[in-house]
Order: C-alpha cells, then sequence, then structure tokens
C-alpha cells in the first residue's frame, strides 16, 4: 500500500480468573487471591510500578498476599488507592495478565471484563463497547495522554489496535462517566494504558535485556519483541535509566471455526517501537521522556470486501481492495513530584505530541484504486495539583489539547474522510475534593468547565458540492458527587454515585464525507450541539482471606445523542446517504456481577456477569420521525466460569480453564438490521468457547505460556463483527531475560 501520505510524525455475571503471572523477571506471588474482576490476582513481589500517567503518585507496593482488590488504580481518581478503596467499578490487567491469556491486541484484553463486549470489526480492528458504549463515546490514555483525537469515527473504529499489547505495564478501567477528570468523550468508560519502564534501577551501572517470542496455529502469526534496559545511579544520589524496545508481528489469515476454516484476505503485520527515560532526582521527584511508534500495514476490512465468507446469511460486500495502513507516534515530557510538603502536595505536568495517520486504499468493481486519509497533530499540556487540606484531599489542574488535521481523497479535492485544513481544540479546568468524613465514610464531589472549538477550511457542502469553511464552539460545565461507606471495617463497602458526562461534537461528526456503515455515505453536519449524559451508580465490594466479590448496578440517561439520520438520497455508488443529528434520547441500564474463591491453596473458582438492556430515539425509517428502539450493538447476556491452580510452594507452574458464553444478541436497533454484512439475520447466534492455559517458569529468567484457545473449535462471532472469531488456536509464548 501506498504510505507516502502517512505522518510521521443485562445482568453480567462474569467470574473471570485473575492470574498471578510469571515474567521472569518478577518474583512470584505465593498464595495470592485473584480478584473478582477480569484479571486480578495479587501483583507478584517486585512487579514494575507505575512509572508515568496521569499523576500515578509515588511508587506503590501492591500485595503479594491477599485479595486482588489492592491493586493500586490510579485513573478513578488521578491518585493511587486501592481498587477496594475506589468508589467506583474498575479493573486493572497487569502485564502478567496479557502474557498469559495472550491477547492479540488491547482491545481483546478488555473481553473478560464485566460490562464490556469488544465488536472486531476486521482481525486487526477491534473496538470495546462499554456498557453500551463505544467508539469516541469511550476514552483511551496512554500514560495520561488522550488517544482520542477529533477524526475519531462513531460507532466501532479501529483506534484501540494502534498500541503494543507487548509494551504495556497495566491497564485500568474505569467504567461509567468520568467526564469531571477527564473530559469529553469519558462517557462508557475511561481506559488508561501504562506503558512499561526500564527495570535497570539498582546502584551503580546495569545493563538488561529481554526476547520474546510468540507463535499462534489460528493465523499462523509469528510474533518477536526485543527489550533493553539500562541504568546508571550518580553521585548525587539521582539515578537514570532508559528502555529501548521494538517487535514485529506477522499475521497470516485466519482460521475460523470448524463450519468456516480459512478466513482469506485477513492477513497483516505491525510494528513498534518504545523508548523510555526516568531520571528519578530523588525519591520523589521523577523526570519522565517517551517516544513510542506504531505502524500497522495493509490491515484489511474483509466483510466489505468479495473475499468475505458468508456466515449464517451475512451478505458478502463487492470491494476487490479495501484496507489500511495506520502510523501512531506519542512522544511527551512529564514531570512527577510527590510528598513535597507544603500546600501543594504533589504536581504533575506533561507536554506532549500525539501524530496518528490513516491511509485507507479501496478499489470498486470497474473502477480504479482511490485513496483517502488523514493525518493528525495533537498537541497537548496539562498540569495537575494535588493538596491535603481540611476540606479534604483536593485534585485540581487544567489541559489543553490542539489538533491540526490534514485530510486527502483522490477522489475529492475539497477534502478527505474530514474537513481538510483543520483544527480542533480542547480546554478545561477541574476540581475534585475527597473528604473523609469518618474511619468508614467518605464522600467525592467536583467539577469540570469544558471548552471545545472546532475550525475547518475546506469541507464539501453536500447541497452545492462547493467548497465551504465551518467554524463552531461549545461549553460545558459538569458534575460528579460520590460516597462510599464500609458496612464491614476492610472488608465490605457500599458506594453509590451520579456523574454527568459530555461529548462535544468533533470534526468527524461536523464534516465526514465518506462511508459510514455498511452500504451508507455520510455527509456533513454542521450546527450539532454536546451530547449530554447522566449517570447512577451503586456497588458492592467485599473481600476476606479466601474470596473477594463486587456487584454493579448503572443506570444512564442519554440526552441529545449524536445520531445518523437518513437523508432519503442514493448516491453515485448505491449507498444510502446519512448525516447527524441530535436526535438520541434514551437510557440504559445493567448489572455486573464478579467473584472469585479459593477453594484450597494454590486453587481459585472465579466468574463474572454482565446483563443490560438500552433504548435510544434514533431514525429508523426514512422520512419517520425518531423513535425508541434498541441500542445499537447491545451487549447480550454475557458470563465467564473457570477455575486456576499455582502450585502454592514456588509459584511456577499454573494452569487455567475457562469458558465464555453469551446469549443470542437478537435485541437489534434498525442500524443493526441494516448492517447485513456484520449481522446474521435476527440477530447474532450465542455461543460458548472453552479455553485451556498453563504456563512454567524455569527460573528468573524464563517462563514458558502454552494456550488452546476455543478448545471444541466452535465457530462463533461477537456480536457486530465484521469476521468470526478463531476456531482452535494453540499459542505458544516465551520469554527470556538476561
Amino acid at each position: 500500500m501506498n504510505s507516502d501520505r502517512l505522518a510521521p510524525s443485562a445482568i453480567s455475571l462474569s467470574l473471570s480468573l485473575s492470574l498471578p503471572l510469571l515474567l521472569p523477571s518478577v518474583a512470584s506471588a505465593q498464595g495470592g487471591l485473584p480478584s473478582a474482576g477480569a484479571a486480578g490476582q495479587s501483583t507478584p513481589a517486585g512487579a514494575a510500578q507505575p512509572e508515568s500517567g496521569p499523576e500515578p503518585g509515588a511508587p506503590v507496593q501492591e500485595p503479594v498476599q491477599g485479595p486482588a482488590s489492592d491493586r493500586i488504580v490510579v485513573t478513578a481518581s488521578r491518585g493511587p488507592q486501592t481498587e477496594f478503596d475506589a468508589p467506583f467499578a474498575t479493573d486493572v490487567l497487569l502485564a502478567d495478565d496479557l502474557f498469559q491469556r495472550s491477547y492479540r491486541t488491547v482491545p481483546q484484553a478488555l473481553r473478560d471484563v464485566p460490562g464490556v463486549m469488544v465488536q472486531e470489526t476486521s482481525v486487526s480492528q477491534g473496538s470495546p463497547y462499554i456498557r453500551g458504549f463505544t467508539g469516541y463515546q469511550n476514552l483511551l490514555m496512554i500514560d495520561g495522554v488522550r488517544l482520542n483525537n477529533s477524526v475519531f469515527r462513531s460507532g466501532p473504529n479501529q483506534y484501540w489496535s494502534t498500541i503494543d499489547p507487548l509494551g504495556i505495564d497495566r491497564l485500568e478501567i474505569v467504567k461509567g462517566p468520568s467526564s469531571v477528570l477527564y473530559g469529553s468523550d469519558a462517557i462508557g468508560g475511561t481506559v488508561q494504558v501504562l506503558t512499561k519502564a526500564p527495570w535497570t534501577t539498582g546502584p551503580g551501572f546495569q545493563v538488561g535485556g529481554g526476547v520474546l517470542a510468540r507463535f499462534a496455529t489460528a493465523d499462523e502469526s509469528v510474533w518477536g519483541r526485543g527489550e533493553l534496559s539500562f541504568g546508571v545511579s550518580h553521585e548525587d544520589g539521582s539515578h537514570t535509566s532508559l528502555l529501548v524496545a521494538g517487535g514485529r508481528k506477522h499475521f497470516g489469515n485466519l482460521r475460523g471455526g470448524a463450519d468456516t476454516g480459512e478466513l482469506p484476505y485477513t492477513a497483516f503485520d505491525d510494528a513498534a517501537l518504545d523508548i523510555k527515560l526516568v531520571h528519578r532526582f530523588d525519591e520523589r521527584t521523577r523526570l519522565v521522556f517517551a517516544h513510542q511508534q506504531f505502524r500497522q500495514y495493509d490491515a484489511p476490512r474483509t466483510h466489505r470486501t468479495i473475499f468475505a465468507q458468508s456466515w449464517r446469511g451475512t451478505g458478502v460486500g463487492s470491494d476487490l481492495l479495501h484496507e489500511f495502513d495506520q502510523e501512531r507516534v506519542l512522544t511527551y515530557g512529564q514531570i512527577h513530584a510527590e510528598d513535597l510538603g507544603g500546600f501543594f502536595d504533589a504536581v504533575h505536568a506533561n507536554l506532549s505530541l500525539h501524530s496518528q495517520s490513516e491511509t485507507r486504499e479501496r478499489e470498486r468493481s470497474g473502477r480504479g484504486i482511490d485513496e483517502s486519509g488523514f493525518a493528525v497533530d495533537t498537541y497537548g499540556a496539562w498540569i495537575q495539583f494535588e493538596s491535603a487540606t481540611p476540606l479534604g484531599r483536593l485534585s485540581y489542574g487544567a489541559e489543553w489539547y490542539h489538533d491540526d488535521v490534514d485530510s486527502f481523497s483522490s477522489g475529492n479535492p475539497i477534502q478527505g474522510p474530514v474537513g481538510d485544513d483543520s483544527t480542533y481544540d480542547l480546554a478545561a479546568f477541574y476540581l475534585q475534593d475527597e473528604y473523609r468524613i469518618s474511619d468508614r465514610l467518605t464522600v467525592v464531589g467536583g467539577g469540570r468547565f469544558n471548552y471545545a472549538a472546532a475550525d475547518s477550511k475546506s469541507v464539501q457542502d453536500p447541497a452545492s458540492g462547493n467548497a465551504i469553511e465551518l467554524s463552531d464552539d461549545w461549553s460545558d460545565v459538569v458534575f460528579s458527587a460520590r460516597v462510599r461507606y464500609e458496612l464491614e471495617p476492610d472488608a465490605v463497602a457500599a458506594y453509590a454515585g451520579v456523574s454527568q458526562g459530555f461529548r462535544a461534537p468533533n470534526l468527524s461528526d461536523l464534516t465526514r464525507f465518506d462511508t459510514a456503515r455498511s452500504n451508507e455515505f455520510e455527509i456533513p453536519a454542521p450546527g450539532l450541539d454536546s451530547e449530554n449524559y447522566v449517570t447512577y451508580e451503586a456497588g458492592l465490594k467485599g473481600r476476606s482471606a479466601d474470596a473477594s466479590w463486587e456487584t454493579a448496578y448503572f443506570w444512564t440517561d442519554i440526552a441529545d445523542q449524536i445520531v445518523r439520520t437518513p437523508t432519503g438520497n442514493v448516491d453515485a455508488n448505491g449507498d444510502s446517504e446519512v448525516t447527524k443529528t441530535n436526535a438520541g434520547d434514551g437510557r440504559i441500564w445493567g448489572l455486573e456481577l464478579a467473584a472469585s474463591y479459593r477453594v484450597m491453596p494454590g486453587t481459585v473458582l472465579f466468574g463474572n456477569a454482565t446483563y443490560m438492556e438500552g433504548r435510544v430515539s434514533n431514525y429508523e425509517l426514512l422520512g419517520g420521525t425518531p423513535s425508541d428502539a434498541y441500542m445499537t450493538r447491545l451487549m447480550p447476556l454475557t458470563v465467564l466460569a473457570g477455575a486456576r491452580y499455582e502450585e502454592p510452594e514456588t509459584g511456577r507452574f499454573w494452569g487455567e480453564t475457562l469458558v465464555r458464553i453469551a446469549d443470542d444478541a437478537d435485541k437489534l436497533s434498525g442500524s443493526d438490521l441494516r448492517d447485513t454484512q456484520r449481522i446474521p439475520p435476527g440477530g447474532t447466534p450465542g455461543y460458548a468457547v472453552w479455553d485451556l492455559g498453563m504456563g512454567y517458569r524455569f527460573d528468573d529468567a524464563s517462563v514458558l505460556n502454552v494456550r488452546l484457545e476455543n478448545v471444541t473449535n466452535v465457530d462463533y462471532r461477537v456480536h457486530g463483527s465484521g469476521t468470526n472469531m478463531p476456531g482452535r488456536n494453540l499459542i505458544v509464548t516465551l520469554e527470556t531475560r538476561f
């Protein structure tokens, strides 16, 4: 593919076991109890602590023994606290969790989290639905820097797959609106990636390295990654360390379940480079510089092409070629200072440049290849302060992000997928107060002022076909309030809260002139207002020496959601023309349950489940009025259950078995019914998939992980996906360090 234009720059009853993982640089956790969440095991002793992110605070030690609800989460409050103490529904996944479960992408790593369904448009393109929301209604951050930008499309998109899972130290998931702390887009959930840091932090000069190799049979994929870590101590007591890492992945054509077999035109490649420099002035202050680069090559969107395979009556596309090149480059500098002793107990600041580019090549039958895409440079700056006052612990700060957007199309001299020569700004001030009324009762409240502005110099007027300019701005104030009460000290806690969320229209909403869903073409929609949400939530968390559990109920009111609306026109390619309006009003509610129980030393039973219901007004018929309908891609009743054994004495050997079960996804919106290439007539059939896994740590330097996914070779598809999931799949991973 030509890359010249790429910029450089329900009731959820999920019983998911946490895996105490055995990466070679980490000492084994002896008998640690998994959390009730998706992958929450006790953190192995010596595990890497957060070195960057939105104010991770001073280095923290996570427990070697006891419930993994004692894992530290930073994202929920912009400061370190245990999951048990956080008045939110949270999940924390460590690098070891990702290693042992052998997740292929970052979106896929969320599939075992209660309340999350991961739709995969193609093998290379995944998008999580968190509490019913996806795309730009979920916020993803990397080390405290927003990944979301102003060209993110509505609905499922591929941008979360531009993060290398092998470069992650931890994933933190906070479900529900977090707009007070994180601004626009933080509606369904906020997910933060905290990347790996150098591990050579001892005295003198140190050097270390690591090599990882992974092979999987279902797609004949081969992964390789190398890491080098350097560290040096200085005479003044400071310390400097450097991590340089990179890798390549090759994915062959995917083989589905028993009835599907090989899926042609699903192969692709990607490459990643990570560099992180950490200079610790002392135990309280550190400076972090990082550079991350990820490139995805020739990633096909198979369901739109003639190579797609019909499954349970799905349609087949007509394109001869439809694939993407993507590149993402993040460079940042951050300073973190904690335990300062004055009014400002902590200060954290960031300057960043986050560049993202995309080139799509498409060939329709009887026509040549057309090429379109965009390049976005996002300049970011934020600062946060923390103060311990008689009125509570205050977290407050300001942030600003500025997008410069170039967009192109070989068939449109005016613009590409979004308006050309465009800018987009997000700015905000926020304050949150956490006040401990008593040993058992804590209240948290906060507010945020938000400002967004869009300006596009070259947009095609769908009426006249001429180039026009578009400019608009929006401001919002949002609030949240939470209360947490320990019903039984250090054992059972209840929390409840109400949180406002908002999302300002972005350039994709306002100026998109490109393919939308299957057989739809979207045109610009100036004059849109912000989306508004209010979520009411209540939950319980419990833990003991041998068990942990949690449950959460949520209800989200939806107002002025931006939805696609048919215009009644058909373009030259036969696609139905749609535009955007603020017609979406509705609600979504759900229940999430999770638990784990240690039945004997080394053996844990675990599980989780999710149930959701949601309806929102939308245009189901041409020329009609908005009608109340199911939310698109509504998550079906989903259950995960399993058991895990870890050798109690040394932790060198572990084994796991789990089953993922999903009910029929037959509650369909009008857009679901029209998306005939991805959703079978009547909805997506339910499934039950059985996985087995085991691992062995040879010594402190080498670990082997073996996983057999989909043991019975079930032919299945996650609701809304463009391709089926892998059939029987043997995955072997070996990592060694020196």
